[in-house]
Parts: C-alpha cells; structure tokens; sequence
C-alpha cells in the first residue's frame, strides 16, 4: 500500500529531532513535510541542522533536503498526519489550526491532554479510548501523549489495576536532563546534584494517569478515582526516567500474581504486531539493583517498560521501580506506535 505522508512540527527541537530519526524507513508513513520557527523557516533541514542534531545517529538523508516551513496546514501537499514538538507556549492554537484543516495531530505538548474528547493515548493501556474521537469538532482530530515521566508507571500500573484494582499511588521520580530539551538545565545547577523541583510535572504526574487508565462514557474520557502524590526531580542522568512507585490496591494480590500480571500483558500493538510494539510491553527484571538507565534503557529498541525491585510496601501494598526511555517511550516512539495504531484501524482509509 502506498504509505501515508506525514509532517513533523517543531522538527529541529529534541523531540523533532527523535521523530526524523524514528521515522527512517517506516513501513506506514513517509515524511514530507517540516515546520518550525522563522530562523529555520525557507531552509533545507540538513543546512539548519548541521550544527544543531544532538542524537548519536546522523541525520537520516531522507530528511536533508525537505524544506523548512513556518507551522502552518495551507502548505502540508496531501499531509494526513503531524507528529506535533512544538514548545506548549505556541501548541495549542498552532495543533487546532490543523485539525481544522482536516489533519490528523499526535501531540507531545499538554495544551490539549485534558480536553475531555481528546484522548491521552498509550496504545497498550487505552486503545479503547480512540471513540471519543467522533466527539471532536474539527475535520481532523487531536491525539497526546501522557507527561513522559508517568508514561512507564502507567504501562505497569495497567494490568495490575484491571488485575486488582487501584486505591492510590506514591510516586518519586528521578528524570533525566534531555526531558528538560535542549539545551536543557545548566551544568552548575544539575552536575553532582539533584533538582526536587520541575515546574509543572508534579501537577501533570497527579492527574494524567488516572485520565490515561479511565473509561468512555457519553463521549468524554471520565478520569480513574484512585489518588496519586507525586515527588518529581531532575538528576544528572542524560537519557531514561528513573520513577519509584508505591501503591495501595483494592485486593491486594501476591507476589507471584503482580509478576504474572506483566508478563502475560499484552495490549493492541502486541496484538497487531505493530512496528513499533514492544514484546514484551513490560520486562521485569530480577536482579536487585535493577532497572538502571545505563545499563537497561534501549531494551525493546527504547521502547520497552522495565521494571524491577517488586517489594512489599509497609504502608501501602507493594512498591517497585519503573524506567522508561524519556525521548522515545514518552514521546517520539511513543507518538509514532499511537499512529500505527490508528494506521491498524482504518483512520486513514
């Protein structure tokens, strides 16, 4: 089948910059169309990112030679879909103009997560959740991702909330400096030391999970009842969130249960078998000082929840710790696994 083509926004920031390396040679899509600021605005990609590409890999020749345009849907040539980088002060406005257009908006930004008929999708955790989709206005619809910080913890609280049910949530989590973009924090203030405070992520880590893990009703998203506290922190760790999770269940299962739980977990991407699906979706490690960032984060091609240390909690029920790929689980690939699944399902035809 001819592949659909698709556009990046805000494709010479970090998560745009992840995206071109991601879509090299998809199956689905092709990419035709970039848009960023009015500095790289009339470029090719290749002269504006000669100095500016900050991932390992080079710059996908594909890329090279596409034309930079400012944001904007009159000039997307036959775009169907837009994998949304763009910066939330300008996400907004700039993801509703195409939708408008009839253009089909995966989002990294928060501007729209909590719209009730837009859908924080996680491909494993809430396929279900593309039917309020109708329910939007616009030719073409808006999809986000979750904060990429609570993407991994909900990964593995999914199929222990289905299992057991959920009550509430302690989290604490220790996020690398690329989740702040480039070029991120300043040396002086993250090297030998830890941040406790990132503007805005306890607040999103608070609420985006329930509405991520709750059901459809009349058209809306209706958030999950359980509770969350959040502690987020920014450490000196380039790439991978790091998060220690505590919870309290409606039935509290045993160790052996929780274990079986992730590993026979599979969601609609392991089903379909989409490109980008992890298998397995969580991976639990049993070595005692496990997951690490250095040593486990490409598991699954970066795609991969791993976890470890499951223990019991003596004021909760259990606590364990989730690490996820901040750039590519909890945004990039994340984004790009959400479009297959919409590819699957028919929302291009």
């Amino acid at each position: 089948m001819e592949k659909i083509k698709v556009g990046v926004l805000g494709a010479t920031g970090s998560v745009g910059q992840r995206f071109i390396q991601l879509l090299e040679n998809h199956p689905y899509f092709t990419v035709t169309h970039l848009a960023a600021s009015e500095k790289s605005a009339g470029q090719t990609y290749g002269e504006v990112m000669k100095s500016r590409w900050k991932i390992s890999s080079d710059i996908p020749a594909y890329a090279k030679d596409i034309i930079i345009s400012l944001p904007n849907p009159e000039v997307t040539k036959g775009v169907q879909l837009v994998f949304s980088g763009l910066d939330a002060s300008i996400a907004g406005e700039v993801e509703t103009a195409y939708a408008e257009a009839g253009v089909m908006v995966l989002s990294n930004s928060k501007n729209h997560r909590m719209d009730a008929n837009v859908p924080i999708l996680s491909a494993e955790v809430n396929a279900h959740h593309l039917d309020v989709l109708q329910f939007q206005k616009t030719k073409g619809k808006i999809i986000t991702n979750s904060n990429c910080t609570i993407m991994g913890v909900t990964i593995s609280l999914k199929p222990l909330m289905d299992a057991f049910g959920l009550k509430s949530v302690m989290l604490f989590s220790m996020q690398a400096i690329s989740g702040a973009g480039y070029p991120g924090v300043p040396t002086m203030d993250i090297l030998g030391n830890v941040v406790p405070y990132i503007g805005g992520e306890e607040d999103k880590a608070e609420i985006e999970p329930q509405k991520c893990l709750g059901t459809v009703k009349d058209g809306i998203i209706k958030s999950a009842d359980f509770k969350i506290s959040a502690h987020c922190n920014r450490v000196p760790v380039f790439d991978g969130h790091t998060v220690c999770v505590s919870v309290s269940f409606d039935k509290k299962p045993k160790k052996e249960e929780i274990l079986k739980v992730w590993a026979d977990f599979q969601g609609e991407p392991q089903k379909l078998g989409l490109p980008f699906a992890p298998n397995p979706a969580i991976l639990y490690r049993e070595e005692n000082d496990r997951p690490q960032p250095r040593l486990d984060l490409e598991t699954g091609r970066g795609m991969t929840t791993v976890v470890g240390r499951l223990r019991e909690d003596p004021i909760l029920d259990w606590k364990w710790v989730v690490l996820s790929h901040n750039t590519i689980r909890g945004a990039a690939g994340a984004a790009i696994l959400n479009a297959e699944l919409l590819y699957k399902k028919g929302f291009f035809n």
